[in-house]
């Protein structure tokens, strides 16, 4: 039974998000999500932390409509994306996710040069949420449980923009989305 909302988020991956491109970038959002989850697994994360990787825009394609961000407008994705996980992923899963966004607003306050590194869609969707974190704001932030792990999170999305990269399929990374998920 559990099994089945792997399933379904791997088919959600494979069929919508090879058909939507991943912001105003070169990749899709299936693209996008296979070169976070590679990062994650190379870089010797957790299962859970894996399965953010690949999930941490699920949001995107939940919308009924068109993604608001395409309007300049927030859609909160993060917040629809986690929300949706929580009834079969745990914190370790579903807080990453969740964070994803302020996190940028967060790496764009406390470290130099990362605004700068941000794509030009990024610059764009940096503003819609909300813009970088005043100085208060980022040490509240980073204080949370499993921010830490949000930051690295958002560091591979930012780097899993590139188009044409070869990447390991859905089906490798279905082991990680079947023992990430709750008891």
């Amino acid at each position: 039974m559990k099994n089945n909302i792997v399933i379904k988020l791997l088919n959600l991956l494979e069929n919508k998000g090879s058909n939507i491109q991943y912001g105003n970038e070169n990749v899709t959002q299936l693209e996008h999500a296979l070169q976070c989850a590679e990062l994650a697994e190379q870089n010797n994360f957790s299962k859970e932390i894996i399965t953010a990787a690949l999930l941490h825009d699920i949001g995107h394609l939940l919308y009924d409509g068109k993604d608001p961000i395409h309007d300049g407008k927030d859609g909160y994705h993060e917040n629809l994306g986690a929300e949706y996980l929580s009834t079969y992923y745990g914190e370790e899963v579903t807080r990453p996710i969740k964070a994803h966004v302020a996190c940028k607003r967060y790496l764009s306050a406390v470290e130099e040069g990362y605004y700068e590194i941000l794509s030009e869609a990024s610059k764009i969707s940096l503003k819609a949420q909300g813009g970088p974190f005043t100085k208060e704001e980022a040490e509240e932030f980073i204080k949370k449980p499993f921010m830490k792990e949000a930051v690295e999170l958002r560091r591979f999305d930012d780097e899993a923009k590139i188009l044409n990269k070869e990447t390991p399929n859905l089906e490798h990374f279905k082991h990680y989305l079947e023992e990430s998920l709750k008891n």
